[in-house]
């Protein structure tokens, strides 16, 4: 069985992310080449060293300590999912809040883990005063398609700190 809560920023620490598999082998992903998007072919695996755990804790702690929203999926009492929403509604009349985070362990995938953690991020913003969640996503097609089946689609107004952080990522929206 899967509980869902909101996390605290005491609970938040290494040892929280001791079961959490971040691994995920990438064949394929989304590209924009002159201006359409294509899918090509990208091998490499993603993974995540102890120096970005260590900046995970750090960035969920500022997200809760700045009125933001984390919200975890347990098994057993073992973190197997999570997403972050930030507090700051930007974009002009776009009015997005930004979803920072949604990651579901590798042995859980495919749950409908990730499904829930988005759905309870969506509803967070909404009551927030947001119109739309922005999600600067991983390119991979696995996680596109998990966007789409969400509703999301290509972000109206991109925000250019994602985008010069992440060049290759998908800057999505979703309508809440």
């Amino acid at each position: 069985m899967i509980n869902y809560r909101t996390l605290h920023t005491d609970e938040i620490s290494m040892e929280l992310f001791q079961n959490f598999i971040r691994h995920q082998t990438v064949n394929k992903c989304l590209r924009r080449e002159n201006g359409e998007w294509v899918v090509r072919e990208d091998p490499f695996i993603d993974d995540w060293s102890k120096e970005d755990y260590e900046l995970l804790v750090s960035c969920l702690k500022n997200t809760l300590r700045t009125g933001g929203f984390v919200y975890g999926a347990f098994q057993d009492e073992k973190l197997k999912g999570f997403v972050s929403v930030e507090p700051e509604i930007f974009g002009g009349t776009q009015q997005y809040l930004d979803l920072s985070s949604i990651h579901v362990s590798e042995d859980m995938r495919k749950t409908g883990i990730g499904r829930n953690l988005f759905l309870a991020a969506k509803k967070w913003a909404r009551e927030k005063g947001a119109k739309k969640l922005y999600i600067s996503a991983h390119s991979a097609v696995e996680s596109q398609a998990f966007y789409t089946a969400m509703g999301c689609r290509e972000a109206a107004v991109y925000h250019q700190g994602h985008v010069e952080k992440e060049p290759y990522d998908c800057q999505l929206e979703c309508s809440l």
